[in-house]
């Protein structure tokens, strides 16, 4: 279950990666604990 919840928030955050890039940002999952996501910036 965890792996699967990790895919789809890697799905979302591929969205969001451009728009980041393009800002000279990015992000990245960190990890998912308890259904918590951490994400470093």
């Amino acid at each position: 279950m965890v792996e699967s919840m990790k895919e789809e928030v890697e799905e979302v955050l591929e969205t969001l990666r451009p728009m980041l890039m393009a800002d000279g940002g990015n992000v990245e999952l960190v990890d998912i604990d308890d259904g918590v996501v951490k994400l470093r910036l």
